[in-house]
């Protein structure tokens, strides 16, 4: 995808990640993460099976292409999911599983309206998430919200081998 194709701001709406965004999400994940072991669709398909919060957001055109899996759609630019445990229990914890956004895009504030959006599914909840050392726009953004290092996984990313921090939000 080329920069040209994407059109800026503004989005879409939210909307609950469906079955049928899988294959985009994975894709876009493929792109995001080629050295790290992308998550599969197969993977994705177990979150949502495992009734884990996930949104995309789409883009505002362009128009269908016959490349595209379902030109009537606009395409999946950002993905975010959030696991809650204990969802009948406020005090339990939440963990971000994931957050994507498409090249082109980042920088833009989808990233920070996709964190938001987990954040307040999460509520008041602790909320727990790995981010790679080196990511350091990510990394600022969880510090703008609130989050604070607690610890440090070596070697967590496959297979380029590299660390992860353990970031910690407390509900507020």
């Amino acid at each position: 995808m080329t920069s040209a194709s994407v059109l800026r701001p503004p989005w879409r709406p939210l909307e609950p990640l469906r079955w049928w965004d899988i294959e985009a999400v994975a894709d876009l994940e493929t792109v995001l993460f080629p050295g790290d072991s992308p998550w599969t669709a197969g993977m994705f398909w177990s979150e949502l099976a495992m009734g884990h919060h996930y949104v995309v957001v789409r883009d505002s055109g362009p128009p269908p292409h016959p490349d595209r899996p379902h030109p009537d759609r606009p395409r999946v630019v950002g993905y975010a999911g959030l696991a809650v445990h204990g969802l009948d229990h406020p005090d339990e914890e939440a963990e971000v599983q994931t957050i994507g956004v498409h090249p082109d895009l980042q920088g833009q504030g989808l990233g920070a309206r996709l964190l938001d959006d987990l954040l307040a599914v999460a509520g008041r909840r602790r909320v727990l998430l790995e981010v790679r050392v080196d990511n350091d726009p990510a990394r600022r953004l969880y510090e703008r919200r609130g989050f604070a290092r607690i610890g440090l996984r070596r070697g967590y990313y496959r297979p380029s081998n590299a660390d992860a921090l353990v970031m910690q939000r407390v509900g507020s």
